[in-house]
């Protein structure tokens, strides 16, 4: 089934909905009754208007989020097979050198509650029996509650009828990488979460620093929060965070958070410098009133912004203040109307909103941080129509591109046409220097920087949320691969990469092709399948088909030097590679081109009959 879009847009939608119901309000009583009566536990409710209710105690002692067996980003897969299948697609929708990771002890803390079926039981009761489900949490139960909606997310793509799922975190650490942000905003769940984070809170904020530098400090902390979370008892703990204590993890953490705005200063990626990054949208709250934002550079960029007007006591307290917070929020609106004539003297309404915008972050305008914030607010605005308007103008780019498109079609059948019989691949790989080899390499060049460009505006959330399911995009993209990569193939092998980057693969293909299996895939998984062909395929179905047969050129020049225990296993791949082969031959899922007389495939066929007589094969050919 094809996953719903959220039901918000923008962070603005998110905004309005969550002041104007008792969403928030709901979600932070049942935290600070879990907090109170179910320690490292959930409690869970179904109000009267068919609304269900788990909430995770912060109180979670267990696995800690310092213990240095914990600290480190793991893969999210490392969850089980098909536990987060969307979001972890592999080298299919995401770039595999950079996988969706999260922090290991938060993963393994959410693991320890979901292979009891007490979690899980409870969560498909509330899914079969509400109307809607809030998932929520407060400080590390935040990040449980995150990910229990992300897998009730994955999870109810497959089922006809779901009810509409929101998480609301309270004061909750980061929870995985960029990759992570950018599977979220690729399925378009963005809109379910609601990250509510106080002006000085620093557990939001913590991960921003290297973990090892601040376990001692950090141990007191969050052993003060538990208890004062569970009791009114001021605690030792609290009183060993002296005044000097407090000035250096105050100091680790906005040294990391400068050094993320340096280096974005400097044009380099804000996420280059930290290892965690936001998804969803972020409430940002203050005595004055609460901001929400969904660009996750903007809300890096404020979260700084807003704890540099922190004191030593605010920052270790504010965790604590939700409740104060929350009953703000409702009131956000209202209390706009109060606002001081004097500081509306803005030359338009958008200034006005911006003013109000500040002041509801608590920073005042005549603070010196106060420009950088405003710049950081102009740079969070929703994107409104752009995304329709971008989908139009690609929409005129395609139609500029096709030529190219079609020069290299003209190419290949002159190629398939040629008395030299090797075919499209073969032709392009040997080809001399010559104005029309030239012309389709350059032609090459302009089409990947054409779908690169689409790719990374999907990714940035600039394009319509289901672009990547649109059957004019995706077959596009699907007849571009197919015509295009074996191309890329050629030129690879043709200029020796291999020889250093290792096979085209497994190392160098590039990732709008993973991108493009990807979209494919999913495209494809509600349709029919077609009826055989009568006749071979114009383009090869698997693009990847000429990469498979350079690997099976090594393997069979492997086989005559290397030792005899290696030898099994090159002919146990020459075997599946050869029965591949044929397989989509009979389906005749090849273009004419692959049986050319002297195409690099029907030579290797050639080399391997007579490979095969004259030796001794451990497993027999069937040809």
């Amino acid at each position: 089934m094809e996953a719903e879009a959220s039901a918000f847009e923008t962070s603005e939608m998110v905004a309005t909905f969550v002041a104007s119901t008792p969403l928030v309000s709901e979600s932070w009583r049942l935290c600070s009754l879990a907090n109170a009566t179910a320690p490292m536990g959930f409690v869970t409710e179904k109000t009267g208007d068919g609304v269900g209710y788990l909430a995770f105690s912060g109180v979670q002692t267990g696995h800690s989020i310092l213990d240095p067996n914990w600290a480190s980003l793991v893969p999210l897969e490392t969850a089980g097979p098909g536990l987060f299948g969307p979001l972890v697609c592999g080298g299919e929708g995401e770039d595999y050198r950079n996988p969706v990771m999260v922090h290991a002890g938060l993963l393994e803390l959410f693991m320890s509650m979901y292979r009891s079926d007490t979690l899980t039981n409870q969560i498909l009761a509330l899914k079969d029996n509400c109307k809607a489900i809030v998932i929520t949490g407060h400080s590390l139960g935040g990040t449980t509650a995150s990910l229990l909606a992300l897998w009730l997310l994955c999870h109810l793509q497959s089922v006809c009828v779901t009810p509409p799922v929101l998480c609301i975190t309270f004061g909750s650490p980061m929870l995985g990488n960029d990759s992570l942000s950018r599977a979220i905003l690729r399925e378009r769940w963005g809109g379910n979460f609601c990250h509510v984070v106080s002006k000085h809170d620093i557990m939001p904020r913590l991960l921003f620093a290297p973990s090892a530098t601040l376990t001692t400090q950090m141990q007191l902390l969050l052993q003060h929060w538990h208890f004062a979370m569970s009791s009114t008892t001021t605690t030792i703990a609290a009183a060993l965070l002296g005044d000097q204590v407090k000035a250096e993890f105050l100091g680790f953490i906005m040294a990391s958070l400068e050094n993320s705005s340096l280096q974005e200063a400097a044009g380099e990626e804000a996420a280059s410098g930290l290892l965690f990054w936001p998804f969803g949208n972020y409430l940002l709250c203050s005595q004055e009133g609460a901001i929400c934002l969904d660009n996750a550079t903007s809300v890096v960029k404020m979260m700084h912004l807003m704890l540099m007007t922190c004191s030593l006591n605010d920052f270790t307290e504010d965790h604590l203040r939700y409740g104060e917070y929350v009953r703000r929020v409702s009131s956000q609106y209202l209390k706009q109307t109060n606002f001081l004539q004097e500081e509306l003297n803005c030359e338009s309404s958008y200034e006005i909103g911006l003013a109000l915008a500040l002041q509801s972050t608590g920073i005042s305008s005549q603070e010196p941080v106060a420009t950088l914030a405003k710049d950081c607010l102009k740079i969070a605005r929703p994107l409104g129509r752009i995304p329709r308007l971008n989908c139009a103008k690609l929409a005129i780019s395609l139609s500029k591109v096709n030529p190219y498109r079609a020069q290299i079609e003209w190419y290949k059948m002159c190629c398939d046409e040629s008395d030299d019989q090797m075919g499209y691949y073969d032709a392009f790989k040997r080809r001399g220097s010559s104005k029309r080899g030239d012309q389709v390499n350059m032609n090459r060049h302009k089409l990947a920087s054409f779908w690169d460009n689409i790719i990374e505006q999907l990714q940035n959330n600039q394009l319509p949320y289901d672009f990547h399911r649109r059957a004019k995009w995706v077959c596009a993209f699907q007849f571009y691969k197919l015509l295009v990569e074996p191309l890329d193939i050629a030129e690879y092998y043709r200029n020796g990469k291999h020889k250093v980057e290792g096979q085209y693969l497994k190392n160098g293909r590039p990732r709008r092709f993973q991108i493009s299996d990807w979209w494919w895939k999913e495209f494809r998984a509600n349709k029919e399948e077609n009826s055989s062909r009568t006749k071979f395929a114009s383009l090869t179905q698997d693009s990847c088909f000429w990469a498979r047969v350079e690997e099976a050129w090594e393997w069979l020049a492997n086989l005559q030097t290397d030792n005899d225990a290696s030898k099994q296993e090159m002919w146990e791949n020459i075997n599946n590679f050869d029965g591949y082969a044929r397989g989509l031959i009979e389906l005749k899922e090849v273009s004419e081109d692959v049986l050319a007389k002297n195409s690099s495939y029907t030579l290797w066929t050639e080399e391997l009959r007579k490979l095969s007589s004259a030796l001794v094969c451990p497993a027999p050919l069937s040809h």
